[in-house]
This record gives structure tokens, C-alpha cells and sequence, in this order.
């Protein structure tokens, strides 16, 4: 099975795959993030030292298995939060799942991690779309796909209902092709070049 590069480096932004000796600075950046991650992450309201080493440890057999690919997103070496791809759309399909520290949003890094691994994503065999699905009360994570180009394909209403304080239980699904992707690359070497 095709898998990522456990290292993408785009702008300022490196994501590294995820390590067990990462507990401390992972744990730190939830805890000092739960106020911000509570409403849209189901985990963050039921997480602490245990739980996060249980998360690194299931990164590694996801990433072994090929089912999932956690990436650290880092600047200058400082975990600022966390991404991945997940093979859970069905054939054909990743999904991108990201979070970031509460200090560190705002600047562009989401945008930039998600970049990352969609360019990644793509280049996997076998692999034809990227999505990104958030809940409909959650417009920061849309934003993030909107930046990148994805296309709003659908709203779903989510079977199990909202699963964290601040959902509505309505899933934004947006999408991104391999073609679409290669376009939009192309145009954005017109412009530059």
C-alpha cells in the first residue's frame, strides 16, 4: 500500500509524523487548547495524559496499517497542533482532519497543513479526491477548504446527531479532485511565473 512521506514541508509549516516521544508536547497543546477544542472536537472533552498516549500509539498502527496518517504540524520545531489523512471516504478517498493550538490560529498555518496534505494525498495511487468534512456551525474549517479551492459538494445530517457542545449535528462535505488540484497548480504557476 502507497503511504505519505512521514515529512511535508510547505512555508513555514512542517508536518512530521506523529512519535511517542511526542506525549508532552502534544498533551501540552490540548490542554492549554481545550477551551477552543471542547466545541468541535468529540475527544477534547474526555482527554488528558492517558488519552493522548493512547492517540500517539494508535497513530502508529494507523500509519503501519495505512488506514490513517497523523502528522505533528510544527513551527520552528514547536508542535502547534495536529493533522491527517484518513482513509474513511470510501475507495478513491482521504479525508483531512486538522486542529490547531488556540495561539497559533489565525495565521494561515491550517490553510497551509491542509495544502500539504492534499498535495500529498493526491500523489498516492489510487487516490482520485480529498475531502474535508466539518460541521455546519464550525465556518472556520470551511474557510480552510474554501481557501484551497475545495467545492462544497453536500450537507449531511449527521446520524448520531452533534457529537460536541458547539455542532448542529450538520455536515459540510467539501471536495477536491486530482484534476482540480493539478489546475489549480497550473494557474498558480502562470501567475507566478
Amino acid at each position: 500500500m502507497d503511504k505519505p512521506a512521514e515529512t511535508l514541508t510547505s512555508d513555514r509549516v512542517v508536518l512530521r509524523r506523529w512519535r511517542t516521544t511526542d506525549l508532552d508536547a502534544l498533551d501540552r497543546a490540548i490542554s492549554e487548547s481545550l477551551d477552543h477544542l471542547v466545541p468541535w472536537m468529540p475527544w477534547a472533552a474526555d482527554t488528558g495524559r492517558q488519552q493522548t498516549a493512547g492517540y500517539l500509539a494508535r497513530t502508529h498502527e494507523e500509519w503501519e496499517t495505512g488506514q490513517a496518517f497523523g502528522y505533528a504540524i510544527t513551527v520552528d520545531g514547536v508542535v502547534t497542533g495536529s493533522c491527517g489523512l484518513h482513509r474513511r471516504i470510501g475507495a478513491g478517498g482521504l479525508d483531512i482532519g486538522y486542529w490547531l493550538h488556540h495561539r497559533w490560529t489565525g495565521q494561515g498555518l491550517a490553510t497551509t497543513a491542509a495544502g500539504a496534505l492534499v498535495r500529498e494525498g493526491l500523489r498516492l495511487a489510487g487516490i482520485e479526491r480529498v475531502e474535508i468534512h466539518h460541521d455546519a456551525a464550525n465556518p472556520a474549517s470551511g474557510a480552510v477548504a474554501a481557501r484551497l479551492g475545495f467545492t462544497e459538494v453536500g450537507r449531511v445530517r449527521a446520524p448520531e446527531g452533534p457529537t460536541a457542545p458547539g455542532e448542529v449535528g450538520l455536515h459540510v462535505i467539501w471536495r477536491m479532485t486530482r484534476d482540480q488540484w493539478r489546475t489549480r497548480a497550473s494557474e498558480g504557476a502562470r501567475r507566478a511565473g
